[in-house]
């Protein structure tokens, strides 16, 4: 499995145990429960876009390498 994958694993396994520490109804919370799924919604967002700039980071790298190569 590629270090990409087992880091957006990652992110999403602490994104899902925090989201169960938590919960509103669990705490005496002021947050409702919008405000927690959007929180929660937004999250899974940025972890994906991390994934996409990291994909696209190491794309550019390994192109920059072969061209280095070919040379």
């Amino acid at each position: 499995m590629k270090k990409v994958n087992m880091l957006t694993i990652a992110l999403l396994c602490y994104l899902l145990v925090m989201s169960v520490i938590g919960w509103p109804g669990r705490n005496n919370s002021d947050l409702s429960y919008t405000e927690y799924f959007i929180v929660i919604g937004v999250s899974v967002v940025v972890i994906f876009f991390l994934r996409y700039l990291r994909i696209r980071l190491l794309k550019m790298r390994n192109k920059q390498k072969d061209d280095k190569s070919s040379k």
